[in-house]
């Protein structure tokens, strides 16, 4: 690539000149003297824009020519179509990975390094004290460690792919000074000084894993709020709050359709794979269970809450669609399946889409496999080979639990002996400044994560009672703490599943790659050329004994422990159901049951509900489903809410009042769609955000507000249901119509503030815009910095519970705070007419031209070709670089 000093030298030159007075001149001493002062003011600039020219492009990769690449067996391609996406091709999967290492460090090493940091809880060592409370819980949770011990039982031949990886990147970190990396590293050197860059090792591929567990932890937060709200609602008010999944109006993935059971027959074996898992319980008193005090727990939530955005604030929008179809509904007579997982927007995309194939397929070099990956890890997580395709959302499941410890001089009591509290020290390097150590403190059940201070014997005592005829319970140097309990901290294969998924040919072949596939727990949905489709559950799933994961558990009653392991054969899957369709999106597996529990906390099916029913209607209609198709589907903007509230807010009596006069023509004339154009969307929602705050927010402790989405919208239909319900009162209040009457006007008032005085010139898009930020220095709080690295404001469709899962958080504004991170749609009949389109671009480069330019595309739902086979590859490629042994 040519660098720009030449270019950049000669338009200095031509300025200089022009600036510069000649000998005639008849400038006076001072004008001559201002000029030169000007001339040299503009100059330095000059100067500092061409610094920052070359810093900027110095880290730019080679995309084009010959390139040595020490440790190859053979020479590698590596082509690059117009978005600059590789497709790399090698003679041995050695070679493929090592190369793949190599081309994830030539575009994303900054973010990965990033991660490694943030995986090993040493962000402090490049952004000084601020990042020693993210340090310490990462430290706490043992991400790392857990990390070593997976790498150390690796099969032979996993271990070889990561270790050829981790030489791809180091031969390409050779040589290199930081800011010859990325551009971060010489932004970051202004303040904490210089970067030393480590090594790359198979542990930090591994530990980005733990970090993607993390991101989909499942209900952690609503066992938080549940456990702060429990203490001053009563149960009929959490009954309200957390109502149950209404299976009879939403399908589960099993049934299919709304009330539908799941069919008898459906795992596509020979073996009997209906068997229920023994022991599982599929609920609990509540009295077994324990209620830490609200102010521990508020701490933990804000703890958690303020990790870095790559780790993820849960929510409800936290999840993703995917869904396939037969053939015998597709105009190929093949299938096609789709996907488009929702995660918190970062810049550059979590993603990085890459072909990897060897040049012939064989046993010793398996792989001919394309999709989307991470930067740091080898494989590919989400895409499809020469024989299947596979799509993945969230399962849901319940792996994570908040465990009440009793500790006592030392020991932590339980029922079946006494054990010592393991504790072992940490040190934290901070630029800048000394090491600071810390104190981890761990029991049998997971680390310590939160103290409870000395009121939590009372609050014990007064929820359960139990305790105060345990001869253990007592003693005044008795105290608490607050375990984590989460499948991801026990060693796990799922470092092998991604590539026996990459290199799976058939069904079989593919159920035994989920059955490695243990954390975080996933829907897998397949389709293969031959015209199959199935559905699998996989995952590490603890059997519960007499506590259902909703509220923290005691760790000092065994019966409340986790009781094993959920049996693969078990875990829902279904194939090739005579329906001919199969969608995912965070609801439920299974009714109760059907199937064994995997855990209370689910999407309420908004999404489910919508997809399902576009399917539906095409089949019912007799029309042949296309991808432009699917690619309709991810773009439905159908608010889910609007079908409820829209007809009881029109109804309301206006009293005269204009401003409910003009809401209620504005409603009547809305289509519920939630487009960035509309006006209608943006008062709507408005609408519902402020009913949300009158109605359950001001009525809720302190600490815990709704957050909006499929939950909080089925709370508010119900309750739309009953106009009595005391939940509609309030501060002058009394019921629902004068309920919705205040939250109208305010939300009128509110849109008016926001968006000027206009009907007319109101935008959904202007409320709900996205700026996508980098994971590192995108909220530095330094606006030149921000503005190198972050993108945007976009003005996006869509909405939190829709199908274009583009969420919000309720409780803070209207900005999107969750999006489809990429989508894809795989056509089995003929992999180059497969489409797809990533967040953002290839290259986590700033300014380069790959950095952000699929980012329109992506916010207009404008998918790119995918091409595939040797030809379609070949055809696309713009750039082809070699790699020489």
């Amino acid at each position: 690539m040519a660098a720009p000093d030449a270019q950049d030298e000669k338009e200095s030159s031509a300025l200089l000149k022009v600036l510069r007075p000649s000998s005639g001149s008849n400038l006076s001493v001072s004008a001559r003297v201002l000029l030169r002062v000007v001339a040299g003011v503009l100059v330095l600039a000059l100067i500092l824009a061409l610094v920052g020219v070359f810093l900027v492009r110095r880290s730019f990769p080679t995309t084009d020519g010959e390139i040595s690449l020490p440790g190859l067996d053979a020479p590698v391609t590596v082509d690059r179509d117009e978005s600059g996406v590789p497709t790399i091709e090698a003679e041995t999967a050695h070679d493929l990975f090592l190369a793949q290492g190599f081309v994830h460090a030539q575009d994303r090493f900054w973010e990965m390094d990033f991660r490694r940091h943030v995986t090993s809880g040493r962000l402090s060592e490049l952004f000084g004290k601020s990042q020693l409370g993210t340090d310490t819980f990462i430290r706490t949770l043992g991400m790392r460690e857990v990390a070593e011990q997976e790498v150390k039982k690796l099969d032979k031949t996993s271990l070889g792919y990561y270790e050829a990886y981790a030489d791809g990147v180091n031969a390409y970190l050779k040589d290199k000074s930081p800011t010859e990396l990325s551009l971060e590293y010489a932004v970051l050197g202004l303040e904490s000084g210089s970067t030393e860059v480590e090594k790359w090792t198979p542990v930090d591929s591994v530990a980005w894993l733990k970090a993607m567990a993390w991101d989909l932890r499942s209900n952690l937060e609503d066992e938080i709020d549940r456990s702060i709200l429990s203490s001053e609602l009563t149960e009929e008010q959490m009954s309200d709050l957390y109502p149950d999944y209404p299976y009879g109006t939403r399908p589960t993935i099993l049934g299919g359709k709304a009330g539908q059971k799941a069919p008898k027959d459906r795992s596509g074996d020979d073996v009997d794979d209906e068997a229920q898992a023994g022991g599982t319980v599929t609920g609990t008193d509540s009295s077994a269970e324990a209620t830490a005090p609200t102010d521990d727990l508020l701490d933990l939530r804000d703890t958690v809450t303020s990790l870095p955005p790559m780790l993820g604030r849960n929510s409800d929008d936290i999840g993703s669609n995917s869904w396939v179809i037969s053939g015998e509904h597709t105009n190929t007579g093949r299938p096609l399946l789709s996907n488009d997982p929702h995660l918190a927007p970062a810049m550059p995309s979590v993603w990085y889409q890459v072909g990897l194939r060897c040049k012939k397929v064989t046993d010793e070099c398996p792989f001919d496999v394309t999709g989307f990956s991470f930067s740091g890890l080898p494989g590919v997580v989400i895409g499809h080979n020469q024989s299947i395709a596979w799509g993945l959302t969230n399962l849901g499941a319940d792996v994570t639990d908040l465990v009440v410890e009793k500790i006592r001089h030392g020991k932590v009591i339980h029922d079946d002996g006494d054990e010592p509290l393991q504790v072992r020290k940490e040190t934290i390097e901070v630029a800048g400044e000394d090491p600071r150590e810390i104190t981890v403190r761990s029991t049998r059940n997971g680390p310590l994560v939160s103290k409870l201070d000395g009121t939590y014997r009372k609050v014990l005592d007064s929820t359960i009672g139990a305790d105060s005829a345990d001869p253990k319970s007592g003693p005044a140097d008795e105290h608490y703490g607050l375990a984590l309990d989460w499948t991801a901290l026990r060693p796990g294969t799922t470092a092998s599943a991604v590539f026996a998924i990459n290199k799976a040919t058939n069904w079989q072949e593919f159920r035994h790659a989920a059955s490695l596939f243990d954390v975080p727990s996933q829907n897998l949905v397949y389709a293969d050329v031959a015209g199959n489709i199935g559905y699998q559950a996989p995952g590490m799933i603890p059997r519960r004994g007499k506590a259902d994961g909703t509220v923290p558990r005691r760790g000092w009653k065994s019966e409340e422990d986790w009781q094993g392991w959920v049996d693969f054969e078990d875990l829902p899957h279904l194939y090739n159901p005579e329906r001919g369709w199969i969608v995912t999106a965070n609801n439920p597996a299974a009714a109760p049951g059907e199937s064994v529990q995997l855990g209370e906390d689910f999407n309420y099916g908004d999404r489910a509900r919508r997809i399902t029913k576009r399917i539906k209607d095409a089949v019912d209609e007799g029309r042949e489903l296309r991808p432009a198709d699917m690619s309709e589907i991810q773009n439905d903007d159908l608010n889910p809410f609007a079908a409820k509230l829209v007809p009881e807010a029109v109804k309301i009596h206006s009293h005269g009042d204009e401003d409910i006069l003009e809401a209620k023509k504005l409603l009547k004339q809305w289509n519920g769609r939630d487009a960035a154009s509309s006006a209608g969307a943006a008062y709507f929602n408005v609408l519902s955000k402020t009913l949300l705050e009158q109605t359950i927010s001001s009525k809720l402790p302190e600490g815990v507000s709704p957050g909006g989405g499929s939950r909080w919208y089925l709370v508010l239909s119900e309750l739309l249901d009953d106009p009595n319900s005391q939940w509609w009162s309030g501060e002058g209040v009394e019921g629902r119509d004068e309920a919705l009457r205040k939250a109208m006007k305010s939300a009128w008032a509110e849109t008016e503030d926001l968006l000027g005085p206009e009907p007319v010139t109101w935008r959904w898009g202007i409320l709900h815009r996205l700026t996508i930020r980098n994971a590192s220095l995108g909220e530095s709080g330094i606006t030149p910095v921000e503005k190198l690295f972050n993108r945007g404001p976009y003005e996006v469709s869509g909405g939190s519970g829709v199908v274009h899962a583009t969420g919000w958080d309720a409780s803070v504004g209207y900005e999107t705070n969750w999006v489809p991170s990429m989508r894809q749609t795989v056509d089995l009949s003929n992999f180059d007419a497969s489409n797809w389109i990533n967040l953002t671009g290839a290259s986590g480069h700033a300014f380069h031209p790959h950095y952000d330019d699929q980012t329109n595309d992506w916010a207009a739902n404008v998918n790119r070709p995918w091409p595939y086979s040797k030809r379609a590859v070949a055809a696309a490629a713009e750039d082809t670089l070699t790699l020489e042994p």
